[in-house]
C-alpha cells in the first residue's frame, strides 16, 4: 500500500491546500468507517483513493447536518447546505470537505450530477420517521440511499456497462439499507424512527408501540429472520458487481459485499436483542476478508 503522500501524488493532487483538504477527509472517514476505509486504501488503485474518500466524507458530512435536531431545523440545514454546495461548484467555498469534492468532480465529470441527485433526494432522509409499506421504503431508497451510494460507486463506474452497473448498485444498496435498519433498530427507536415498515410488522403480529416499549416476541424473531432472508439474496446477487468494474477495483467490490455479509451474520446472531443494542463490530472477520482480498489483488497485478 503506497504512503498517503504518494497516493496524493498518483492522484495528481499537488496543491498544498488541497493536499491538506484530502488529508482532513481521510482522517474523518478513517474514524467513522474503519473497515471500509481500509478496503479503499488497500484495494483500490492509488489514483482513485483520494476521490473515493472525498465523496464518502461529503456524504457523511451531509448526513450529519440533516440527521440531528427538530425537523424544521434539519430542513433549514439542508437548504443552507444546498446553497453552500452550489457556491462551492461556482468556486466559492472555505470548507475543506467541499474543496476536495469539487476538485474530485473536476477529474470525474459524472460526479456533479450524482451530487445534485443526492441533494435532491435528501428531504426523504430529513423527513422519514417510518414507512407504511415496503413500497414506501423502496421509494426512500430510490430518492436517497441509492443516490448516496452512487456518489462513491460512480467513481468506479464502467462506461460500457453503466446500466447494468447502476442496477447492480441498486440491488446492493437495498440489501445494505435493510441491514442498516436492522443494526440500528434500538438507536432509531430511541429517536422516534423505525426502518421496518408497518406492513412488515403487521405480517408478524407486531406493533410499533410494542417495539418502542422494548417488548421482544416470537413474532419479532420471525420478522428479523424474514428481513435477513430478504437481504441475503441481494448480497449474493451483488457479487456480480465485481465483474462490472475495472479489474483493478474488482477485489475492492468483492470485499465490500463480503463485509456486508459478515455484518448480516452478526445481525442474525443478535436476534431480538437488536431491540436493546446494535451488534458488536466483526473486527477479526473483517480483517480476514481484507487480507484475502489484498493478497488476491497483489497476485492479479
Amino acid at each position: 500500500m503506497p504512503t498517503w503522500s504518494r497516493t496524493l501524488d498518483e492522484a495528481g493532487v499537488s496543491d498544498p491546500l488541497l493536499r491538506r483538504d484530502y488529508t482532513e477527509q481521510r482522517r474523518l472517514v478513517a474514524r467513522f468507517a474503519r473497515a471500509e476505509y481500509m478496503a479503499v486504501r488497500l484495494l483500490l488503485p492509488a489514483a482513485v483513493v483520494p476521490d473515493v474518500i472525498a465523496a464518502t466524507a461529503f456524504m457523511h458530512h451531509s448526513d450529519n447536518l440533516i440527521d440531528q435536531g427538530p425537523l424544521e431545523e434539519r430542513l433549514k440545514a439542508l437548504e443552507s447546505w444546498e446553497i453552500q454546495v452550489k457556491d462551492a461548484f461556482d468556486g466559492l467555498t472555505d470548507q475543506s470537505v467541499l474543496r476536495a469534492l469539487v476538485h474530485t468532480a473536476g477529474r470525474h465529470a459524472q460526479l456533479e450530477g450524482h451530487v445534485q441527485a443526492f441533494l435532491t433526494g435528501a428531504p426523504a432522509e430529513v423527513q422519514w420517521e417510518g414507512f407504511d409499506t415496503d413500497d414506501a421504503f423502496r421509494r426512500y431508497l430510490d430518492a436517497y440511499s441509492h443516490p448516496a451510494f452512487m456518489l462513491i460507486a460512480c467513481l468506479l463506474e464502467p462506461p460500457a456497462q453503466a446500466d447494468a452497473y447502476r442496477t447492480g448498485c441498486r440491488t446492493f444498496i437495498e440489501s445494505s439499507q435493510r441491514l442498516d435498519f436492522l443494526e440500528d433498530l434500538a438507536d432509531d427507536l430511541g429517536t422516534g424512527r423505525l426502518g421496518l415498515s408497518q406492513e412488515s410488522l403487521a405480517a408478524f403480529g407486531i406493533t410499533r408501540a410494542q417495539l418502542e416499549r422494548g417488548e421482544s416476541s416470537e413474532g419479532l424473531q420471525k420478522l428479523i429472520g424474514h428481513q435477513v432472508e430478504l437481504i441475503r439474496p441481494g448480497l449474493v446477487a451483488s457479487q456480480s458487481l465485481a465483474d462490472l468494474v475495472d479489474p483493478r477495483s474488482r477485489q475492492f467490490m468483492t470485499a465490500l459485499v463480503s463485509l456486508q455479509q459478515i455484518r448480516l451474520q452478526k445481525v442474525e446472531e443478535t436476534g431480538v436483542s437488536l431491540l436493546r443494542k446494535s451488534p458488536s463490530k466483526p473486527i477479526a472477520a473483517s480483517l480476514r476478508v481484507l487480507a484475502r482480498a489484498y493478497l488476491a489483488a497483489r497476485r492479479a497485478r
